[in-house]
């Protein structure tokens, strides 16, 4: 036996030469551990998967996609003789010995992964959404000798055995292969510290911290210290020395302390503080941030918790390997420059979550929405059913086993564990399969904080899960079946039907992260799913500026709909970030859903989308309860107009009703009132529409919070003329 630390305490300075520019790191007198990155432009071929090619006559950026190559290759995302396999290399240099543990960490590639170093196979990893970790010392020359690394990916996702997750989707045309996050080269001692998960003890004002500590050597005993800082400016706010330890050789161990933090700051959107801890064996010390945060669904009132307090989601979804195929694409994924704005551009909507839909963004992302303030559904690459027609030909292609799905699941959790944003592990999208539940079951009690789980259109696998609903009321003309108009909502129940029976066992908080069906793209257009509803609601000769009048007005009131009934624990959007694939033809030349930008790359959202859906996405929030289109000249009827406060304070202020026929005013009246925190009310006012024919427009109205006008509007058409008095025939009574 020995104590450990003695081969970090001689090594004095070494230096990694990148192919390119010289990146030197020191590993004393800093923490002893080393993470170098390996990013940049790297080499790149196409071949057969067996071994890399003999040459390499292009270029590519990493992390990126294949179709970023220069010069570009042919027929890439789609599967092709021209090759089986892209091979990826790039070399380095270490100056001084190679230390005790070198690890080689690929965020995410796909779709399978085999890593040659010097020459020597090192290991295979198929999962293409979790991160390949390997152990690459026995192959790593160290003392100035060159190190050629060499990762191939396969073409497609053909290229993995069935049950596999492969990320397929109704929506995808090409599955673009890739290394398509960082590459890390990890330099340290041993012991080294494998894994560390942070469990924030809100009401205890505490964190315990659970790392996984392994010798992969001798055996040795040690002594961890761990350390607990605010993770801007470093200031320490906590400490621990544990007891000493003993780690077997190759048998990771345990270590479990708790520190606490009797004055910490609490993590949510509002304000997103985060926190870093550091352990240190002595010859090795990992850092991770995290935040104190809880998260939780009642399962009593169905409400989600955050922090011991009701809190309601609004907010929208991003789809990342849809956006993987759009034009504008580029690397916009990995500028994290672009990457912040955008989650600036989502909070200025006033949305407070978001779903990552059907596919996980690069690492960089979950760090910025830690930083912004978030709050993330994290959803696995997992969609075998649910209403959409299949491929042609029959069937879903991906015929997921939990058996296959376990080792991704704990691989996932694990990278992600520490992440304040992250709320809800979503197991899949829109499935029915048994497979997602077996491995849920298999793996929740990794994660010490419990999360709550979402399994799709699949059975809740506890009382404190959510289940999804995707109310897509106006899918109705692309089925061939009547076509859904506003008018409709009047008879619509403002609980969202489950899909599948099973659901109904389990009596969970209910979530509804995907609504719309009048996409448009972003040349205004229809997409190839909704032309048909546009013809049916506009005709067929209606211009661009028709149709994003009547999507923004449109989604505006749907939002307003199933936020201000208060039946779910969240709205979310379909969606912030997508695709945009122009056409008028059928699938699948042509784009089913899309974005509402109409420049991506400057974040450019469509005005009118931008201002009506910020006003419904308010949180302190109304909705005009009027869904008529016409109504009888000189008529009367009772008004509701539905008042919610999303805020932990009351707010009080006026909700004024009034009439307009285009820019002019033509009665209003008003109601004060105060609205507690999370709180819900129903103001009903009276009025006597006007005698004379024509188009009008009913408008409710409040300042929120900040002062800013929030609007909820109708467009009303008033029918059977009769002779005209004006405005002074109109009253509008209490």
């Amino acid at each position: 036996m020995r104590i450990c630390g003695l081969l970090t305490a001689v090594l004095t300075l070494f230096m990694i030469t990148l192919s390119g520019p010289w990146v030197s790191a020191s590993l004393m007198p800093v923490p002893p551990r080393q993470v170098v990155n390996l990013d940049g432009t790297w080499d790149i071929e196409q071949g057969g998967t067996q071994c890399p090619p003999p040459a390499f006559a292009h270029t590519v950026a990493v992390p990126g996609l294949a179709d970023m190559a220069q010069p570009a290759f042919a027929e890439v995302g789609k599967k092709s003789h021209l090759r089986q396999a892209f091979w990826y290399r790039r070399t380095f240099r270490i100056d001084g010995p190679v230390p005790a543990v070198a690890i080689l960490k690929i965020h995410k590639a796909k779709y399978g992964t085999q890593v040659f170093l010097n020459g020597r196979l090192v290991d295979k990893h198929l999962p293409c959404f979790t991160p390949v970790l390997l152990d690459v010392k026995p192959c790593l020359r160290g003392n100035g000798q060159s190190n050629e690394l060499v990762v191939g990916v396969g073409a497609n996702r053909e290229s993995l055995p069935e049950g596999m997750p492969t990320g397929w989707d109704f929506e995808k045309y090409r599955y673009i292969p890739g290394i398509y996050d960082a590459v890390e080269l990890i330099l340290t001692g041993a012991p080294y510290v494998v894994n560390v998960q942070t469990v924030p003890d809100v009401p205890n004002k505490a964190v315990r911290v659970v790392a996984e500590i392994r010798a992969d050597g001798e055996p040795c005993d040690f002594i961890a210290n761990v350390q607990v800082s605010e993770a801007a400016g470093g200031r320490p706010v906590g400490a621990v020395k544990a007891a000493p330890m003993h780690v077997a050789a190759g048998q990771p161990t345990k270590l479990d302390v708790t520190i606490p933090l009797p004055r910490c700051r609490l993590w949510s959107p509002e304000k997103p503080f985060l926190y870093e801890v550091n352990v240190a064996t002595g010859s090795d010390a990992a850092k991770t941030r995290f935040g104190m945060r809880s998260f939780r669904f009642d399962p009593v009132s169905k409400r989600a918790m955050l922090n011991g307090k009701p809190y309601f989601l609004r907010g929208s979804n991003v789809t990342i390997l849809r956006f993987f195929e759009d034009a504008a694409r580029g690397d916009l994924p990995w500028q994290p420059d672009w990457v912040r704005r955008l989650h600036h551009k989502f909070k200025t909507m006033h949305w407070n979550a978001l779903r990552y839909c059907i596919g996980f963004p690069p690492e960089l992302w979950y760090d910025i929405a830690d930083e912004e303030g978030i709050l993330i559904q994290d959803e696995f690459p997992i969609w075998t059913s649910g209403g959409v027609p299949a491929e042609p030909g029959g069937g879903y292609p991906d015929k997921p086993k939990a058996e296959k799905i376990v080792p991704e699941y704990i691989e996932w959790m694990r990278e992600r564990w520490n992440h304040p944003c992250v709320v809800i592990w979503d197991g899949q999208n829109e499935s029915v399969t048994r497979e997602s539940g077996k491995a849920i079951q298999a793996v929740r009690h990794l994660d010490l904080s419990e999360r709550p789980w979402e399994n799709g259109y699949g059975e809740p696998q506890s009382l404190t899960d959510c289940v999804e609903f995707h109310p897509y009321l106006f899918s109705g003309a692309y089925y061939g079946k009547k076509t859904f108009r506003l008018s409709d909502l009047e008879r619509t129940s403002a609980t969202p039907r489950f899909h599948t029976a099973p659901q109904q066992k389990f009596p969970t908080a209910k979530i509804i992260n995907e609504y719309d069906w009048l996409w448009l793209n972003r040349d205004g257009t229809p997409t190839s799913v909704d032309y048909k509803v546009y013809e049916a609601l506009l005709g067929k000769n209606s211009t661009t500026e028709q149709r994003r009048m009547l999507h923004a007005r449109y989604m505006a009131a749907l939002t307003e709909f199933w936020r201000c009934h208060r039946e779910v624990a969240g709205v979310l959007y379909f969606c912030a970030l997508g695709y945009s694939r122009p056409s008028f033809k059928p699938r699948p030349e042509g784009g089913a859903t899309c974005d509402d930008f109409i420049d991506v790359k400057n974040l450019v959202f469509e005005p009118l989308f931008e201002q009506y859906m910020r006003d419904a996405f308010d949180p302190v929030g109304l909705m005009l309860d009027f869904w008529a289109e016409e109504v009888p000249a000189g008529s009367q009827r009772q008004v509701q107009v539905f008042v919610i406060n999303d805020l932990d304070r009351p707010w009080q202020g006026a909700v004024r009703l009034r009439l307009l026929r285009g820019d002019q005013e033509l009665a209003t009246q008003a109601q004060s009132d105060k609205i507690a925190p999370f709180g819900q009310k129903i103001l009903a006012f009276s009025a006597a529409w006007p005698k004379e024919p024509g188009d009008y427009a009913l408008v409710a109205e409040l300042s929120d919070a900040a002062g800013k006008p929030v609007r909820s509007l109708r467009d009303v058409k008033v029918k059977l003329p009769a002779a005209s008095c004006g405005a002074s025939c109109l009253e509008f009574v209490k």
